[in-house]
């Protein structure tokens, strides 16, 4: 699953050390269904809340932290070890939809849920090309602007290309391993067969990337 999974650093959570009035206002502005409940720390997981308990909650005579965590449900963690079938039956089993994924140590290393897992084996519901994917925008040129934060296999998936995806989860993971370090301005890099170059970077990120595809093109068989 930790292949497939929301990386810890794009999660986004309700921390209950923030005012109540922050969290209601992101609990009401947010684009997820659930979103973990935690104390100072993503690691301090202590719930999963679902978007439909807002109006519960709501109703209550006066919102509180106590009253937040009253609502949420029980937080389920998984091994970032577990493969996609193991996990796929698991959710069956659980009649969960929805998984905390944790190291060996206990850290939390992401979210993976029950659709992520059936678009992994099944296929994408709908064809997934580069128009389909925000982070990733094809040019004249045969070449793709693409975002930092967008992981190899979604990258590979629009693209039809072969990206190697052994190591860094994430385009910009990739771009760091090569450079081993961040770059002061705009460098350019070959990996596998496909040339790399940086376009925008902000702090301890590569943001955005153009990359083109050196290989040849594949020849239809007749």
């Amino acid at each position: 699953v930790e292949d497939i999974m929301i990386p810890r650093n794009e999660v986004k959570g309700l921390d209950l050390e923030d005012s109540i009035d922050d969290l209601l206002s992101n609990i009401l502005s947010s684009e997820y269904t659930r979103q973990p409940l935690y104390e100072g720390d993503i690691n301090n997981i202590v719930g999963i809340f679902h978007a439909r308990k807002a109006n519960h909650l709501l109703r209550s005579e006066t919102v509180t932290t106590n009253a937040i965590k009253r609502f949420a449900e029980e937080a389920y963690f998984i091994p970032e070890s577990t493969t996609l079938t193991t996990q796929l039956l698991n959710f069956k089993k659980t009649r969960k939809r929805f998984a905390v994924v944790v190291d060996e140590y206990g850290e939390v290393q992401g979210l993976v849920t029950l659709e992520d897992i059936l678009e992994e084996i099944v296929g994408d519901f709908t064809t997934n090309t580069a128009d389909d994917i925000e982070e990733v925008i094809a040019r004249d040129d045969g070449s793709y602007v693409i975002d930092g934060a967008a992981t190899i296999r979604e990258i590979n998936k629009a693209t039809g290309w072969e990206l190697p995806t052994d190591g860094p989860k994430t385009l910009n993971g990739l771009a760091l391993e090569q450079l081993q370090s961040i770059p002061d301005g705009n460098v350019s890099f070959t990996v596998a067969g496909y040339r790399f170059e940086t376009e925008e970077i902000n702090g301890t990120m590569i943001k955005k990337l153009a990359v083109i595809s050196l290989r040849p093109k594949k020849v239809p068989e007749e």
